[in-house]
C-alpha cells in the first residue's frame, strides 16, 4: 500500500526540480489540481513533501499519497512567484488549499466620478467605471445610514440617471430633489460645476479630511452667528452635527494622518476568522469579516500571505493602503510589499502592530475575530442540517451500526500532577446537555491514562446500578458556579459513542476500561488535538476527517467543551482548597480571603508574594501579612 512505501512513485529524480523561484501544483489522477504552492527555491520546497512518508504530517501525506503528479512553472522574481500563485488559487480552487467560506460580496458606497454629476450609491459592484469607493460596510442599512447623514453636510446626487436624464431636459426638479433628498444639479439649485465641488468635499471627507471641514464649518457658524444671521448658523450647526454622528460611527484610534488596513486573526487547527479593519484618516471606515477553512498544516505567517493575496489580488491604486498591519510577518513579507507596491503605485510596509494605540486595535480586531471564529463553529454544530449531516459521516467514518445520537466525551485536567480532575460532557443529537455533564475527581494516579482508566470505569459501571444509586450530577449554571444534585436519571442511559481527549495511549486506556467492564458494544474514539486525527482503539494510523467535514466540527466543539468544563470544575477546587488553608490563618476572616485572591488575581501569585507585598493590601498588617506568607509556605 502506499501508506508503507517510503515515498511516492511521481516523486521527480535527483536534479530534475530546478532552484529558482516558481510556483508548483499537485495534480490527482484525473488532472485535478489539489494544492497550489509558491517557493523561493522549487527544489528545496518541493523536498519537503517528497520525505519518507511516516514522518509528513498526517494532512500532507494525505494530499501526496492523494496526488499522482507534480508540475511546476519557474519565474523570473519572488514578487512573480505570488502573482502566479494568486491567480492559480483562483482559477482552480484547489481543495488543499485554504478555503473562504464566506465570499460573498460586502456593499460599498460608491461615488460615480465619470458621470457629469456624480451620484452615490450602494452597491456591491467593484467595476463601476471611474467610481470612488469607500467601505466594505457589515450591512447595507449602515452604508444608507452614512449616506443619509452624509448628503445634509455635503447635498450631492442621489436620484437614478433616468431620473437626471428626465429632469436636465424638462427642466423640471427630479422627485428626490423635490423632497430634499437629492443636491444634484437636477434639483436645479445649483450647477453642474458647482455640484462637481461639493462631491469633492465629500470624496475628501470620505478619504479622511474631516478636520478640514469641521473647522471650516465651525468659522462660518461663527461668522453667521456673529452678523445675526441666525438661519444660516443654524445651518451650518446641523451640518457639524451631522458631521459629528458620521465620525462617531468610526471611532478615532490612530492618528489622524494614518492609512492603514489591519487585520486580526483567530485561528484553530481547522479553521481561521479574519476581521479585516480598513483604517482611512485614523478612523476605521469599514470592517470585513472572513472565515477560512484549512485543510493542511500551515504557520500563521504563511496564513498571512494568503490572506493578503486574497484581499488584495485585484486591487490597485488607492485601494491598497500605505500601511497594512497584521499579527505575524510572513517570511517573503518583502516580496509581499514589492508586490503590493506595484500595484498601488507607492510604496507600502507590511508591520505588526507591537506598542501604542495600533496594538491596541489589534487586539480588539483580534477578539473580534475570535469571537466569530466561536460563533462559525457553535452555529455548525446547532444547525439542524449539520447536526444531521455530522452524525452521519461520523456513522460512516467510524463504521457505526447506527448514528451516534448520545456522545460523552471526557477531558482529563491537572496541576502539574497534583489537583486531578476529570470531566465529563453529553452531546446528544449533535447538541450539549449540560445537565447531564458530570465531574470526577481522581485522588491517585499515575498519569493522564490511569486517570482516564479510573474515570471511564467508574461512569461504566453506572450502566448495571439501579437509577437510585447514581452519583451527583454537576451541571454549570450561566454565571459558571456549578450546582449539585441528586438522581439525574440519564447517568444510566447507554452512549452510542465515547470520544476521549488524546491520541493512541489514551484512546488504548478507554478500550481497556470498556473491556473490563464488559461493555465493549459502545463504539470509542480518540481526537488529538495537535494535528485533529481520530483515533480508534486497535488501530496503527488514525482515520483522517476532511477539515471542511461537518463531523470533525462535532468532534472538535466535544473536545472543547470537555476542556473547558474540566478547567472549570478544577479552578472552583483550587478556589475553595485555597480558603480552606487561609481559614486557618489566626485573624483572617472570608472577606479578607476574598480581597487577598482578588487583588493577588491567582493563588500561584498568592504564595509567591512576600510579606511586605501582603501587607500592602488594606487591613492586612504586618503581622498578619507574616503568619499568612508562613502559613502558605508551609503547604
Amino acid at each position: 500500500m502506499a501508506r508503507s512505501a517510503p515515498t511516492v512513485a511521481y516523486k521527480p529524480k535527483p536534479g530534475e526540480i530546478p532552484t529558482n523561484p516558481g510556483v508548483y501544483r499537485f495534480r490527482d489522477a484525473d488532472g485535478r489540481v489539489l494544492y497550489v504552492g509558491k517557493a523561493k527555491n522549487l527544489r528545496a520546497r518541493l523536498s519537503n513533501y517528497f520525505a519518507p512518508l511516516h514522518t509528513l504530517h498526517e494532512r500532507t501525506r494525505r494530499m501526496v499519497i492523494t496526488a499522482a503528479s507534480v508540475e511546476w512553472t519557474v519565474v523570473a522574481s519572488d514578487v512573480d512567484s505570488l502573482q502566479l500563485e494568486y491567480m492559480w488559487i483562483k482559477e482552480f480552487d484547489p481543495p488543499f488549499n485554504v478555503r473562504y467560506r464566506d465570499d460573498k460580496s460586502y456593499p460599498f458606497m460608491a461615488i460615480t466620478m465619470a458621470d457629469e454629476a456624480p451620484r452615490v450609491i450602494v452597491t456591491r459592484n467593484r467595476r463601476i467605471r471611474g467610481a470612488k469607493y469607500f467601505g466594505p460596510y457589515p450591512k447595507v442599512w449602515a452604508v444608507h445610514d452614512t449616506i443619509d447623514l452624509m448628503i445634509k453636510v455635503f447635498p450631492i446626487r442621489t436620484c437614478s440617471d433616468s431620473s437626471y436624464k428626465k429632469a436636465m431636459t424638462s427642466g423640471r426638479p427630479c422627485f428626490p430633489g423635490q423632497i430634499g433628498r437629492c443636491g444634484g444639479p437636477c434639483s436645479m439649485k445649483v450647477t453642474i460645476e458647482e455640484h462637481r465641488a461639493i462631491v469633492d468635499d465629500f470624496v475628501a471627507f470620505m478619504a479622511g479630511g474631516d478636520q478640514r471641514f469641521k473647522k471650516e464649518l465651525t468659522a462660518r457658524m461663527r461668522e453667521a452667528s456673529a452678523a445675526m444671521d441666525y438661519e444660516a448658523a443654524a445651518v451650518y450647526r446641523d451640518r457639524l452635527q451631522a458631521i459629528d454622528a458620521v465620525l462617531n460611527k468610526s471611532a478615532l484610534v490612530l492618528a489622524a494622518d494614518t492609512d492603514a488596513d489591519l487585520f486580526g486573526i483567530a485561528e484553530d487547527e481547522l479553521a481561521a476568522a479574519v476581521q479585516h479593519f480598513v483604517i482611512r484618516g485614523g478612523r476605521v471606515r469599514g470592517v470585513r469579516a472572513t472565515t477560512i477553512e484549512k485543510e493542511l498544516d500551515i504557520t500563521g505567517g504563511d496564513l498571512v500571505d494568503q490572506v493578503l493575496q486574497r484581499t488584495y489580488g485585484n486591487a490597485e491604486g488607492p485601494e491598497i493602503p500605505r500601511q497594512v498591519l497584521v499579527p505575524e510577518l510572513p517570511d517573503d513579507a518583502a516580496d509581499l510589499e514589492e508586490w503590493l507596491r506595484e500595484r498601488r503605485g507607492k510604496s507600502v510596509t507590511i508591520q505588526v502592530a507591537q506598542r501604542g494605540r495600533k496594538a491596541e486595535l489589534m487586539k480588539t480586531a483580534s477578539l473580534n475575530a475570535q469571537q466569530a471564529l466561536m460563533l462559525h463553529k457553535t452555529r455548525r454544530t446547532s444547525d439542524y442540517v449539520a447536526r444531521t449531516q455530522a452524525l452521519t459521516d461520523l456513522q460512516e467514518a467510524l463504521d457505526l451500526a447506527e448514528a451516534p445520537l448520545r456522545i460523552e466525551c471526557f477531558d482529563v485536567s491537572h496541576l502539574g500532577g497534583t489537583n486531578v480532575v476529570a470531566s465529563m460532557v453529553v452531546f446528544e443529537d449533535g447538541l450539549p446537555r449540560k445537565d447531564q455533564y458530570r465531574s470526577f475527581k481522581v485522588e491517585e494516579t499515575t498519569d493522564d491514562t490511569d486517570s482516564l482508566y479510573q474515570v471511564l470505569t467508574r461512569r461504566l459501571a453506572y450502566l448495571d446500578r439501579p437509577e437510585e444509586n447514581e452519583p451527583e450530577a454537576v451541571e454549570p449554571t450561566a454565571d459558571g458556579e456549578v450546582v449539585t444534585e441528586r438522581r439525574r436519571t440519564r447517568f444510566a442511559y447507554r452512549p452510542q459513542l465515547l470520544v476521549v481527549d488524546g491520541g493512541k495511549p489514551q484512546v488504548e486506556a478507554a478500550a481497556r476500561a470498556l473491556r473490563d467492564a464488559g461493555h465493549e458494544e459502545i463504539a470509542l474514539c480518540g481526537i488529538a488535538k495537535r494535528l485533529e486525527e481520530v483515533w480508534l482503539p486497535g488501530e496503527e494510523y488514525p482515520v483522517i476527517l476532511p477539515r471542511t467535514s461537518e463531523s470533525l466540527y462535532l468532534l472538535q466543539r466535544l473536545r472543547d467543551e470537555a476542556h473547558r468544563f474540566a478547567i472549570t470544575h478544577q479552578r472552583r477546587r483550587r478556589r475553595r482548597d485555597i480558603s480552606s488553608v487561609l481559614a486557618e490563618v489566626p485573624g483572617l476572616g472570608e472577606a479578607r480571603i476574598k480581597a487577598l485572591l482578588r487583588h493577588f488575581g491567582s493563588v500561584s501569585a498568592l504564595k509567591n508574594a512576600t510579606p511586605d507585598e501582603i501587607a500592602e493590601l488594606p487591613g492586612v498588617g504586618p503581622k498578619l501579612a507574616a503568619a499568612i506568607h508562613s502559613h502558605l509556605s508551609d503547604r
